[in-house]
């Protein structure tokens, strides 16, 4: 195997898996192999699967024979955030407390990638209890900083670390992620791959770690805005066993998708030459822009409040045992402790101001199709650098989407992160961000940027075996 093809995209591998130009068995021992040997290098590896995965591609290689093809991701190994249980194997939500937890349910989305054939080879290592409700150190893992693979001396981001160092350096061609406030959106920006964040209910979260009720979502990490379609399109779905399952599904269906023309996007002003470069790029496609604005509300309090109530509640046998003193961020802990204080009318308060946020960006959506900004304002941080100092180098103008990924996530929006550049040679990237359930239309429009660039084609010069 050729890191050709390590780096090749879901239907590069779909296609020459049905030529028969190798098993999928030995494609998935490959990746298992690769993730193995090169994921403690970044700190990504949690768990390796790889003889239960090649197990399973020896049943995709009989489908195969059989011409029993189920789909694009039939035979394409991939890796998922170790908050996703695995029944009969560790689980540990990357913290201390549950180093040795085994569960005897596996995740829903995992069983629905199984159903299609998919092979897991590996859990990816993670922020611990998916970073909430704060954390300060990127050392806040059960298995180290996760290191970028542009960078070792940087990080990949949180709280899917795991899953964007994974992607970028070729040990899986696509992982799995969840995100409460930023945690896909943030390692795919900085790992410089393609992340979605799908519209709150699209993904069942049945079998994952909670964090807070009614901001958790599950999504795909992959090498470009199709992959993350069709990766989609198997894990979306009604579950019965999520309460807060929308029971929608998704159907990836770029051939339907609206011209770029027809769309208005507002776009984030703030002085960055790369996401300037990139809004100019769309508008070269055809994408009419305007200044993007987001309703003023208290974005950042509302989170705090909402995500510390809950974490609270959900780790409240975790902090009465006073286990929660294992976690590695003294932050966290705090915050933890903290949230159990947080009154009830505060909280609900909270909620009801987000109920007006939705509404105003029902009416924002009414004028605007999508609102574009960068994904992050600045690169990957250094993984010896306190996470809240403040950025280095000048100071940048004020973004009047700089809210994005609090409001986007209260809201429940979805939003794809593109890769469009780099600096310092670090990716930087954008984030789209649409109405509720317009997955095929962030999709069309980051598909239609990467026809027009090879950002998302670039590898990581460490990232070689």
């Amino acid at each position: 195997m050729t890191d050709d093809i390590f780096f090749a995209t879901i239907t590069e591998l779909s296609t020459r898996l049905r030529k028969k130009e190798f098993s999928a068995a030995e494609l998935t021992k490959a990746f298992g192999m690769r993730l193995a040997a090169l994921g403690p290098r970044y700190n990504a590896l949690a768990l390796p699967l790889t003889e239960l995965a090649v197990k399973r591609a020896k049943g995709v290689d009989d489908d195969l024979r059989r011409d029993r093809f189920r789909g694009p991701l039939h035979g394409i190994p991939f890796g998922a955030k170790d908050l996703l249980a695995v029944a009969g194997q560790r689980t540990t939500w990357g913290a201390k407390p549950y180093e040795n937890q085994v569960l005897d349910e596996t995740a829903t989305v995992l069983s629905k990638l199984d159903a299609v054939g998919a092979p897991l080879v590996g859990k990816l290592s993670m922020i611990e209890l998916a970073g909430g409700p704060t954390y300060r150190s990127a050392e806040a893992s059960l298995f180290g900083p996760c290191r970028n693979p542009w960078d070792l001396t940087r990080w990949a981001g949180g709280s899917s670390s795991g899953s964007g160092a994974a992607v970028a350096a070729g040990l899986v061609p696509f992982a799995l992620g969840s995100e409460t406030s930023g945690s896909i959106i943030n390692p795919s920006a900085y790992c410089g791959v393609t992340g979605l964040r799908p519209t709150y209910g699209l993904v069942s979260r049945h079998g994952a770690m909670a964090l807070s009720w009614t901001l958790d979502k599950i999504g795909p990490l992959c090498r470009n805005a199709e992959d993350c379609g069709l990766v989609l399109q198997a894990i979306a779905g009604g579950d019965s066993k999520d309460p807060g399952s929308s029971g929608k599904s998704f159907y990836y269906t770029p051939q339907y998708s609206r011209k770029l023309s027809e769309l208005k996007a507002g776009v984030a002003s703030g002085g960055q030459v790369w996401a300037e470069t990139a809004f100019g790029l769309l508008r070269e496609a055809g994408l009419k822009t305007v200044p993007g604005k987001l309703p003023e509300f208290p974005y950042g309090p509302m989170v705090n409040t909402i995500l510390g109530s809950e974490a609270a509640s959900i780790f409240e046998p975790l902090i009465a045992s006073g286990k929660v003193e294992q976690l590695q961020d003294i932050r966290q802990i705090e915050r933890l402790k903290a949230g159990l204080q947080i009154p009830a009318k505060d909280y609900l308060k909270a909620m009801r101001i987000r109920s007006l946020v939705q509404q105003k960006f029902r009416e924002l959506f009414y004028e605007l199709d999508v609102l574009i900004a960068p994904a992050f304002s600045a690169i990957a941080t250094k993984i010896t650098e306190p996470l809240d100092a403040p950025s280095p180098g000048p100071a940048l103008s004020p973004n009047p989407l700089g809210a994005l990924i609090q409001a986007g996530n209260l809201a429940g929006l979805p939003a794809l992160s593109v890769p469009c550049g780099f600096e310092e040679g670090m990716p930087v990237a954008i984030q789209i961000v649409g109405p509720p359930n317009s997955e095929n239309m962030l999709l069309a429009i980051g598909r239609e940027f990467q026809q027009r660039t090879d950002w998302h084609k670039r590898r990581p010069p460490v990232a070689a075996a």
